[in-house]
């Protein structure tokens, strides 16, 4: 079975490499879901030594005041044989044998994070440490904790760490390892204290007490690491680090966990204690629990991964793709998101989408309706008829038949369907813009880019006016057409009637009689009627062909003619995404290769039940 610890060890880099380390941030987090070790404790407490008597080196910054300054996640590799080494996170390829360089390079890195400022960081620093005299093993190293601000330190800086420190031992996935001296009231532990606020049943912390060996002679540490003193779920473990003296005197590690055992062994107090205590205890203890946690937490991390990809990738979906760089990917970007709209613009006229159906309704319900409602009827009413007739023979009367009579009667009824056509015109050109309107909502990609939504719209809208305007002219020219010119077989097909002509015993102020005259007007009636039901089907087809059909076929051509004219700055104005929007997509897609790695990751790992 693979190293769950090593699994995870992957994971934690990855996360840092990819922005995830925990920080408030509107984006999911992995870090939080992975289990991990947080050492916590105050100032002087020991924590340094405790952790370099875990590698078996000297490798930490020391100093007075807050050396600490920002997370250290220590990730220990067991080797079987070959020399020991250092590698950091932000330097991949560079191995440090030379444990004095490790500590020069935690403290330059930190100073390159936050400045020589004494402040505080929690973007982590990554050390892993590949050695024979470890175990496997990830330990996370915060600032120790402290009541007051020294040295040039900010003033918010004893609030700053306690925020840092809460934020990572308040996951129920982070492990305690709360660090207390022996030689300090148990009930002063800055370690203690914070650890009791967030886990106060014990059930995730660690406890550690150092400086065993300091306590005043005639106390000793008994009732802590037996449990009495401050119970926890897991036994407590003493450690005796090595004192100052030692370590000015570079005394070699292995040397003082020698030291360390033979203290416990020998001193009658601990004796029956010491097969649990000691660093080299300590640290085996930490990996077997730290194992187990990763075991029991890799169902849920895989439910978390899968989940969060999906959800991932739908934001991204719904953001879009980045915008292009250079000018012809910008023209090539633009011109693409505009067939989709136009493609969602033919849909609706076409069915796939709501919208198309009210144009039919334009001609089948709106068109015959205005026509209905031009009462031809009334027109050739019999006084009209004889106004008309009269005035078209002027002052003499006609011979055969008052061909201009009826002429001049069939132009002025026919003429006046030139408004129902011109509605009908107007009518297919709001539907029209209308759904221009709902295919740019429609489109996902335009609501990225507000000012190429606007310019695609007026384009589109351009477009349709000038069809309408086209629609428009030869629309009426129908209407002209069938008055211009009329169908003489029409006439020839009526019944001769020997009256035809008039009464010419009649004065000529009274040329014709009423039964005539309403005879001249059942007859214009009839023919208005056939040229009214055939344009009824011929206006229609013209408004489909000039504009529908137009619309279908041209709607963005002259926006693509002028768009090829645009230089790259011109192009980026139409992609002016919101900069908020385009850094949100470049987030969740680090986002979201973290957690395929990790789903990879993950995947590629067998383990036992």
């Amino acid at each position: 079975m693979e190293n769950l610890i090593a699994l995870v060890n992957r994971l934690q880099r990855a996360c840092t490499a990819l922005g995830d380390h925990g920080d408030e941030s509107a984006l999911p987090t992995l870090w939080d879901a992975l289990p991990s070790i947080a050492v916590v404790g105050g100032q002087s407490s020991g924590k340094s030594s405790v952790l370099e008597s875990i590698v078996g080196k000297d490798f930490l910054p020391r100093g007075s005041g807050i050396v600490t300054r920002r997370p250290l996640v220590l990730q220990l590799h067991r080797i079987d044989e070959g020399r020991e080494y250092a590698e950091f996170g932000h330097l991949p390829r560079k191995r440090f044998t030379d444990f004095a360089a490790v500590r020069k390079e935690i403290s330059e890195e930190t100073d390159r994070e936050t400045g020589r400022s004494k402040a505080i960081s929690t973007v982590p620093i990554y050390l892993s440490i590949h050695s024979p005299n470890v175990v496997n093993l990830t330990l996370i190293d915060l600032p120790g904790l402290t009541k007051v601000a020294v040295d040039g330190q900010p003033e918010s800086i004893v609030q700053d760490i306690d925020n840092m420190v809460r934020s990572y031992i308040e996951k129920p996935n982070s492990i305690i390892l709360a660090i207390s001296p022996a030689n300090q009231d148990l009930a002063t532990s800055d370690a203690i204290k914070i650890s009791r606020e967030v886990d106060p049943k014990g059930e995730r912390t660690f406890g550690v007490l150092t400086k065993i060996d300091l306590m005043d002679k005639g106390t000793d540490a008994v009732d802590i690491l037996e449990g009495r003193a401050y119970k926890l779920q897991f036994p407590w473990i003493g450690v005796v680090n090595r004192s100052q003296q030692d370590i000015n005197k570079n005394v070699d590690m292995i040397a003082a966990r020698r030291r360390e055992r033979e203290y416990f062994a020998q001193t009658p107090e601990y004796k029956h204690l010491a097969h649990r205590m000691g660093s080299e205890h300590l640290g085996k203890v930490l990996s077997k629990h730290l194992e187990t946690v990763i075991k029991s937490r890799i169902p849920g991390l895989q439910s978390l991964i899968n989940k969060t990809i999906i959800e991932l990738e739908s934001e991204l979906s719904r953001l879009g793709k980045p915008i292009a760089t250079d000018a012809g990917g910008k023209l090539y970007m633009i011109m693409e998101i505009c067939r989709v709209f136009d493609g969602i613009f033919k849909e609706h006229l076409d069915g796939s989408r709501p919208g198309g159906d009210k144009i039919y309704n334009v001609f089948d319900n709106q068109l015959p309706a205005a026509l209905k409602r031009l009462q031809f009827d009334k027109h050739l009413a019999m006084e009209n008829v004889r106004k008309l007739i009269t005035e078209a023979d002027g002052y003499q009367p006609h011979l055969i038949a008052p061909e201009q009579g009826y002429r001049r009667l069939i132009e002025t009824a026919l003429i006046t369907i030139k408004g129902p056509a011109e509605a009908a015109v107007d009518a297919v050109h709001g539907i029209l813009k209308e759904l221009i309107n709902k295919s740019i909502s429609e489109t996902s990609e335009l609501k990225q880019y507000p000012s190429l939504r606007v310019e695609v719209g007026n384009a589109a809208v351009e477009s349709l006016d000038r069809m309408r305007d086209e629609s428009k002219r030869a629309t009426i020219q129908l209407v002209e057409m069938e008055y211009s010119y009329l169908t003489i077989d029409f006439f020839r097909k009526l019944p001769q009637d020997v009256e035809k002509g008039g009464n010419p015993t009649h004065s000529i102020f009274d040329r014709y009689n009423d039964s005539y005259l309403r005879r001249i007007g059942s007859t214009v009636l009839s023919y208005v009627n056939m040229v009214c039901g055939s344009l009824r089907n011929s206006i229609p087809k013209s408004i489909v062909y000039c504009q529908v059909r137009e619309a279908k076929r041209s709607l963005l051509d002259h926006f693509f003619t002028e768009l090829g004219k645009k230089e790259g700055r011109q192009l980026s104005t139409l992609l002016d995404e919101d900069p908020a929007i385009m850094q949100r997509r470049v987030s969740l897609a680090k986002r979201l290769e973290l957690y395929r790695a990790a789903q990879s990751e993950i995947d590629s790992v067998a383990w036992s039940k």
